[in-house]
């Protein structure tokens, strides 16, 4: 759904933008917007220096209760424009290929959410035109709502490569089983961010003594090892292919370690800054660090180390998440989940793996590589003429 934005007399206020491409464009300009409710009207700051000058479009407020019909469709199109501050196709296509990808998978909480086939070929259309090749990934339930079973097998038609509602895990188990039995007749991966909601609770970071030191509510890792679990029993049970993203728990790699020695259906991932970082690094509240999964402890970090080399641990995703810095430049408790990574990705990995582990830079790259296209069903000899 689109953003909406309360006002102190209680109103709901959708922006409607106009000549709003001054926002877009290549490389979508550092803005920060807030709504002064005394004026009645949005603020927009350019935060970069290069954008001091732009000239900013008109900005009309307008009350969506007593607005027509026109008016509402207006200010939902632009609510989804001021979403694109954040990241938009070029931009993101653009960080991708300057961190050294040439394909990249995109999730599908977007605004509109990737739940049909017509947005899948929407999406592969408009990036016709990137540096890189840009797979979608299509929802698994219909708005990420976790209830009902999006046109799946539509989608994979389309273009479509595997299904995931993203950040959003699909709490429901019938919900889950049906979505990998479904996947079974497309021959794609089903990716669940694994995690127990109930038992995440209110967690803004890992569980343990530091956040108990810092004040802050604990995010365990029992939330993500029970339905990593889960997920595991379904696709054993389904015959399907499950690919568990951002690992981050040691627990969840023994179980991954346990299935796969008896199914080979189950592939995993790990993010680079769950590599690098330990939840002792957030002494300073660092909302940076702050994503979710949370960043772990030592043993666990360890744990995904060891999950690597010894093959539990198939290849290595960033799990991009890029944000405002209004959305990041607050108190802990207020700050988005996610950080960026394409950019970052392999100095970080390398740093980790190749120097600190001694793992080779050619297994290194095989995780970023060959691996990753394995798992998605691309063909994964590089050296053929036309891959």
């Amino acid at each position: 759904p689109a953003p909406r934005y309360h006002a102190r007399d209680g109103s709901i206020y959708l922006a409607n933008i106009h000549d709003a491409t001054l926002l877009l464009g290549s490389a979508t300009p550092a803005l920060e917007s807030f709504y002064n409710a005394k004026k009645g009207k949005y603020n927009f700051v350019a935060l970069n220096s290069r954008y001091q000058d732009l000239e900013l479009p008109k900005i009309e407020c307008i009350d969506i209760r007593k607005a027509d019909l026109k008016k509402q469709m207006q200010a939902q199109f632009s609510a989804k424009l001021l979403v694109e501050i954040k990241e938009t196709i070029e931009t993101g296509s653009n960080a991708a290929f300057y961190g050294g990808y040439t394909r990249i998978c995109t999730m599908p909480n977007t605004d509109p959410v990737i739940d049909t086939p017509e947005l899948v070929t929407h999406l592969i259309n408009k990036s016709k035109s990137l540096p890189i090749y840009i797979h979608p990934i299509g929802a698994v339930t219909k708005g990420q709502a976790g209830v009902e079973i999006s046109e799946m097998g539509l989608m994979k038609d389309m273009g479509a490569v595997a299904f995931s509602d993203d950040g959003l895990p699909i709490q429901n188990g019938l919900v889950m089983r049906k979505a990998l039995e479904y996947s079974t007749m497309l021959g794609v991966p089903i990716i669940n961010h694994a995690e127990d909601s109930c038992l995440r609770c209110d967690g803004l970071m890992n569980e343990g003594n530091i956040s108990t030191r810092l004040g802050l509510p604990g995010n365990p890792s029992i939330a993500e090892s029970t339905m990593v679990y889960r997920d595991l029993q379904l696709a054993e049970i389904t015959g399907a292919k499950l690919h568990v993203p951002h690992v981050s728990t040691a627990a969840s790699v023994q179980h991954i370690k346990e299935m796969k020695s008896i199914n080979n259906n189950i592939t995993a991932e790990v993010t680079p800054h769950h590599l690098f970082f330990i939840d002792k690094d957030l002494f300073n509240y660092n909302t940076d660090l702050k994503v979710a999964p949370p960043i772990r402890n030592e043993i666990s970090r360890k744990a995904l180390i060891n999950g690597i080399i010894e093959g539990t641990i198939d290849c290595i995703a960033t799990d991009h998440a890029p944000h405002t810095l209004q959305d990041k430049e607050t108190t802990f408790d207020l700050a988005a989940f996610g950080m960026i990574g394409l950019e970052s990705c392999f100095g970080i990995v390398k740093k980790v793996l190749v120097d600190d582990e001694s793992l080779s830079l050619l297994n290194l790259v095989k995780l970023l590589t060959v691996s990753p296209r394995k798992i998605m069903g691309f063909n994964y000899d590089l050296l053929k003429a036309g891959v």
